[in-house]
């Protein structure tokens, strides 16, 4: 089951929402999780014998997460959103570690490291079972919807 507070502050819906509950939330960071059900559709093709989470699925949980940070921080700092959204503008690194398999426990963070007007730059990971799986630095920007 999602987090309500995921739903209330993302436009992201399943099947593409990869972020189930918030951990913790802070003015510049946030953690979060993603349980990987077994009998996700994207297990079936990627690959049917040998089953893995395509990397760029895992970037997408930090890059959701850090929507989740901006849009927090926005309404708590009074710059409010109104009908925009944050939207990916830049993937500046990414480093994939480790498979990430049926199952799997995301946990997710991702980390404000500067902002500049209407664009934010952030970094952030993915883990499982404590070990680094996904590290990518990226950067938002607001859109008008």
């Amino acid at each position: 089951m999602t987090d309500p507070c995921i739903l209330e502050y993302l436009p992201h819906r399943p099947p593409f929402l990869w972020l189930d509950r918030v951990l913790e939330i802070t003015d510049g960071t946030i953690r979060a999780e993603k349980v990987l059900a077994p009998d996700l559709d994207v297990f079936r093709g990627h690959y049917p014998d040998y089953p893995i989470m395509p990397g760029v699925l895992l970037c997408e949980a930090v890059f959701q997460a850090g929507a989740l940070l901006i849009a927090r921080s926005m309404e708590h700092s009074g710059d409010v959103l109104g009908q925009g959204v944050p939207v990916l503008t830049r993937i500046l690194g990414a480093k994939f570690k480790r498979e990430v398999r049926p199952g799997d426990i995301l946990e997710i963070s991702a980390q404000l490291v500067e902002r500049m007007g209407p664009a934010w730059i952030m970094k952030g990971a993915v883990r499982v079972g404590g070990k680094p799986a996904v590290q990518v630095e990226f950067a938002c920007a607001r859109k008008e919807a």
